[in-house]
Parts: structure tokens; sequence; C-alpha cells
């Protein structure tokens, strides 16, 4: 969703068996680059369905969301401010399928993603903060985001 200049964003670490997905997308700004499954919050949506929608899109997992990493907010590589919220998931179903335009879906360690040049990510300085905060099992309850839409 774009609010006011503002791009509103949901993001998912599916971890399994200590370790997490990261996909691969074939789009020019993120070419080749590793990111977790993620996308843009629709308008009306709440924000935990709008993050369990997005990995089934993108990888066709079925999950539930276990915590949060917490909220990030930083310049994207095309210059949109973007609020990413961030996820915890565990798939609870499906099988992976990516979406057209994604062109790999890899697990990895946290240490191997910790290890990885900030090159192969998009918009690696969110991605890597991502990361570090996995790593150091900073999880924060998903209660913070019960939040009820009004209109």
């Amino acid at each position: 969703m774009l609010q006011n200049g503002i791009v509103l964003v949901v993001s998912v670490s599916i971890m399994k068996d200590d370790k997490v997905l990261m996909i691969k997308e074939e789009k020019v700004v993120a070419h080749h680059k590793w990111n977790f499954p993620s996308g843009r919050i629709e308008i009306g949506e709440d924000i935990q369905a709008a993050a369990s929608r997005e990995v089934k899109e993108e990888t066709g997992y079925d999950v539930k969301l276990t915590s949060t990493t917490g909220v990030y907010n930083f310049i994207s590589s095309l210059g949109n401010h973007i609020i990413l919220f961030h996820f915890i998931a565990q798939i609870t179903g499906g099988t992976l399928m990516l979406e057209e335009g994604i062109i790999e879906g890899k697990w990895f360690t946290l240490s191997e993603l910790l290890n990885l040049d900030e090159t192969e990510f998009r918009d690696h300085q969110a991605l890597k903060e991502i990361i570090n905060n996995l790593s150091n099992e900073v999880f924060l309850p998903l209660q913070i985001y019960n939040v009820q839409l009004r209109v």
C-alpha cells in the first residue's frame, strides 16, 4: 500500500529445521537478489493476513505466524520510503511452488546469511538488520500488531 509517499510492506522469515527460506526475484530492481517472501499491504488488509497471503502467493506455503522481529523504516533501492513489518513463521501446509517471476528459493542457516556479501541482498541494510535480529533471537509477540482496522 502506498500512503502519503510511504510504502507499507510485510516480510516473512519462514523457519524450518534451523533454516530460513530466501527467494530470488527476476524483477529489474531486485534482479537475482535474495529477499524474504514479502510484498505490499493492500488497502483495508490486516497486517498479519497480508504476511500470510504474500507467503502463499510467492512460495505456495501456508504458514502460522509465530512472532515478529519488529518494524523497519528505510529508503528502498528505488528511493521509496518503506515501513516494513517483519514476521517469523512456521509451515503448516502447502508445497514449495514459486510464483512466476521468482527464480529460486533456497534454505539458509542464519550463519550462512550472516556471511553473505551485502550486494547479494535486496535492500541489504534492512535485511542485514532483520538477519541480525533473527540470529540474536530478538523475537517480539504478535500482539503488538493487534490493532483493529477502522473504516
